[in-house]
């Protein structure tokens, strides 16, 4: 690999996450089930977001698209909390978090040593506060513009434990994961 794999995670470190590491693809597990809870629309954003379901596309073409891709960085973020059900705490890391996400994929993009990259993040893309799919015109931001692992399939749970990671942090905390995938260019 072409890539400083323990740069990267060290940057990742350094840009606010909590754990991060480089993994192969193939270890990441894809299931439909994760794609039927979007279409249920149990996060309240089905048909809102150029990003999420149906705009981003059929499920099968989205996992095909994510196994194209060789490695990725998987990273958490960790947020305190006052009490377990504090809105305000929650809506501060959810900035944060994304922050952390956009900072790290700026910084993939900018890498001369990889391709395309793929970021995908928790819960469907928040940049805009109402989606240009919703006046039916094209998306604003489309290089910042970010999907969910789930709208890909992914087993976030089956990846942070097959890696090692705790998917809960603790009472009082808030997690979020990301991962951005991404192939080394050839040499």
């Amino acid at each position: 690999m072409t890539t400083d794999n323990d740069n990267l995670v060290k940057a990742a470190i350094e840009l606010g996450a909590a754990r991060a590491v480089i993994v192969d693809t193939s270890r990441i597990e894809f299931h439909e089930e994760f794609r039927q809870a979007c279409e249920r629309n149990v996060c309240g954003k089905y048909a809102t977001s150029w990003m999420g379901p149906p705009a981003i596309g059929p499920i099968g073409e989205l996992m095909e698209r994510a196994r194209r891709y060789k490695n990725g960085l998987f990273f958490q973020t960790v947020h305190p909390l006052a009490r377990s059900f504090d809105m305000k705490g929650i809506e501060a890391a959810v900035l944060v978090y994304r922050q952390v996400l956009g900072k790290l994929v700026e910084m993939l993009r900018d890498s001369r040593s990889l391709g395309d990259v793929l970021p995908l993040g928790a819960g469907c893309c928040g940049i805009c506060l109402k989606c240009a799919f919703l006046d039916n015109e094209p998306c604003r931001h489309p290089d910042q513009a970010v999907s969910s692992l789930e709208a890909y399939g992914m087993d976030v749970m089956a990846l942070a434990k097959d890696l090692d990671m705790p998917y809960n942090s603790g009472p009082k905390t808030v997690s979020f994961f990301g991962l951005i995938l991404f192939n080394d260019e050839e040499a």
